[in-house]
């Protein structure tokens, strides 16, 4: 046994030459710090963000708050054991930050002083904070609950032990006031919160105050079911009444409310009275007069969706997708036009503005950085980078991430991002990996070190190509190219993929006989339909992954999603659900597939991944089962994550690499 522990040796030890002694490993790589949220002082002077670490030893994340006062450098502004801060939100008056942290008691709102010291508990909700929101006056803290178990659900358990019965059992969630008091905090105690609402016949979900203070509008549903958005409606609150009144009562869904500067109208996202298509279909930005009325509708000319939504005295402003790129739009609020904000190459996402608008910070990453925070005026826009993410990469062979275009077989044309090794020769040819986004409305723009389980990094130093499709579905495309895989599902996007694969052939680069496919989610799924529709992969991984409409159907807890896309349940479409699913041609699977998948995955039922391991058994496919316990829908934790990343890296290297590369 000796002389092949020692070929073995010999092998990893070239490979590791290969790869180059600055090669990031998974564990590297998992332990980046990252910048999450931020928000800007209301003067303008002070960002607060937050940064995510990697604690090992206890197998989590933790994120805490930095703060980079007047220009100067950031610094760590919060350190909370076992605890995460995150939802930043400045006080009026900018002497406080409140976020929202669970320190053993649940999420609950903390308030620490500009000035320093230590941070102080606002809130003592008994099943913990939601969200919350300061009054423009600074008096108070309105925040959002759920409620506590019922006696009945209480005596229930004690008669017959734990049951569920589906789509019946869960809390309301409702708003509460709590009133803001520096002495109370210093001393230690709480003030006593209010009940703003109550009962069963609805669930409270976003809300806003309005500039006045007087009253809180918010959008709320039948209940808390994931498939009662349809029901979604917007009311407001009179604070020192308690007194409701409705807004907005229509068809289909309609939320988000954004009062105006003058506090004489709202916005309010909507899907247009459209109660089955809300996952690929463009929602609409409204416009109503507070007192109420007929809604108007604005930036109907914005062919994507509207995210992050700003109203002050500088106009209307949303963060949005042209393709892979990131935009600051500005809409007019009498016209309803949008317009690009700022003239800047840079990407941007998670605008925060000061009080009078004339200062934001925001996030901006771009093919060969890390995200960062930035600050700037916003005319003229002159960005200065707050957080120093990058430097925690300085020196790693990444190599190079560009956008692509190709037409597929139908004649849409497709982006995609392909990464090249650094030293790339085009003389060469290469493996080539494809790593499928989820959704399918995800997209994928250049950055340097995507993957979360996928590790793109080390393959790409190891002399790969990696190619990610933007496949029909994606965000940032539109509404008609969205729409493009209803009814077509798994189909089209083989095509797009596909013809992806055969445009980099074209350019002479790619080694045919190592080619692989993988992806997580949507993008699992469309990989077990290559499995079983084509043989042209050596291998691949689905993650996560449909493999039967029917199953998927009857078990997700978003049922809709499927009706919407295939357009009728299997009841009375059964074709349509066989065209679609990649259990149809599982006689004709012939590629050795990885199968990952979350042990209480309720998004992808794991009833998926062990009817297509079942079935790649019984065809004589060679195929491995990998169950992650404990996880749903994603991996959260980082040592099953590189778990992840190492089985895959096993797999490939056994069928594309022949094996004896280490990453």
């Amino acid at each position: 046994m000796r002389p092949a522990r020692v070929a073995l040796f010999s092998l990893a030890m070239l490979a590791s030459l290969r790869l180059g002694a600055q090669t990031p490993t998974f564990e590297q790589v998992l332990s980046l710090r990252q910048v999450g949220a931020a928000a800007l002082s209301p003067d303008g002077r002070h960002v607060a963000y937050t940064v995510r670490s990697t604690e090992w030893s206890e197998n989590r994340y933790d994120t805490e708050i930095w703060l980079a006062r007047d220009g100067a450098a950031a610094t760590q502004w919060t350190r909370t054991p076992r605890g995460n801060s995150g939802s930043l939100r400045w006080s009026p008056d900018g002497a406080w930050l409140a976020f929202l942290a669970d320190r053993g008691e649940k999420s609950q709102v903390y308030v620490i002083a500009l000035a320093g010291g230590e941070a102080f508990k606002a809130t003592a909700a008994k099943e913990g904070v939601n969200d919350f929101r300061w009054s423009p006056d600074g008096r108070w803290i309105a925040y959002t609950a759920a409620e506590s178990e019922s006696a009945a659900m209480k005596a229930r358990k004690e008669k017959f032990g734990e049951f569920a019965i589906e789509d019946a059992d869960f809390s309301m969630t409702h708003l509460w006031l709590a009133p803001v008091s520096a002495t109370e905090w210093a001393a230690g105690r709480i003030p006593d919160a209010t009940r703003l609402t109550g009962g069963t016949a609805y669930t409270v979900g976003n809300f806003a105050w309005s500039p006045d203070a007087t009253q809180i509008a918010f959008d709320h549903t039948a209940d808390p079911l994931i498939n009662s958005w349809i029901t979604q409606d917007i009311s407001i609150l009179t604070v020192s009444t308690q007194a409701l009144r409705p807004l907005v009562r229509q068809r289909g869904s309609d939320g988000n409310p954004v009062w105006s500067p003058d506090g004489q109208h709202i916005l309010f996202s909507s899907s247009g009275g459209d109660t089955t298509s809300n996952y690929y279909r463009n929602g609409q930005l409204l416009r109503i007069a507070a007192g109420g009325g007929t809604p108007t509708r604005l930036a109907a000319d914005f062919d994507e969706q509207i995210g992050g939504l700003t109203w002050n005295a500088r106009g209307i402003f949303f963060t949005g997708r042209a393709k892979t790129v990131s935009r600051l739009y500005r809409i007019d609020p009498e016209r309803g036009s949008t317009a690009v904000a700022i003239d800047t190459p840079m990407n941007v996402t998670g605008a925060s503005f000061s009080a009078d608008g004339a200062r934001l910070v925001f996030f901006s990453q771009s093919a060969s950085t890390l995200s960062e925070v930035f600050v700037s005026a916003l005319a003229p826009f002159a960005a200065t980078r707050v957080s120093t993410m990058g430097e925690q990469i300085a020196g790693w062979p990444i190599g190079s991430a560009e956008v692509v275009t190709w037409k597929s077989r139908d004649g849409a044309v497709i982006d995609g991002v392909l990464h090249k090794p650094r030293d790339f020769d085009p003389g060469r040819k290469y493996p080539l990996l494809v790593v499928i986004h989820g959704g399918p409305t995800g997209i994928d723009v250049p950055q340097p070190l995507p993957g979360n389980v996928y590790p793109i990094a080390q393959w790409v130093a190891r002399g790969a190509l990696v190619l990610r499709p933007n496949y029909r579905g994606s965000a940032g495309y539109g509404e008609a190219f969205r729409a493009l895989n209803v009814k077509n599902l798994g189909v089209g996007d083989m095509w797009d993929v596909m013809s992806g694969v055969d445009h980099v052939i074209a350019q002479g680069i790619v080694d045919t006989t190592r080619m692989g496919s993988m992806g997580w989610s949507q993008g699992g799924y469309i990989s077990a339909f290559l499995t079983t529709n084509t043989t042209r992969f050596k291998a691949i991984s689905v993650g996560a992954g449909i493999s039967n409409w029917v199953t998927y159907y009857v078990a997700t807890d978003i049922h809709p999603f499927t009706k919407q896309y295939l357009k009728n349940d299997p009841w009375r479409d059964a074709a349509i659900y066989a065209k679609t699913s990649p259990m149809t041609n599982i006689l004709k699977a012939r590629t050795p597939t990885l199968i990952q998948h979350g042990e209480f995955d309720r998004r992808v039922p794991i009833q998926n991944a062990y009817e297509l391991f079942q079935g790649l058994q019984d065809v004589g496919v060679p195929t491995q089962l990998v169950v992650y316990k404990g996880f749903g829908h994603g991996i959260t934790k980082p040592k099953e994550t590189m778990a992840a990343l190492q089985h895959n890296w096993d797999w490939f290297e056994k069928y594309l690499f022949g094996g004896g590369g280490r990453p």
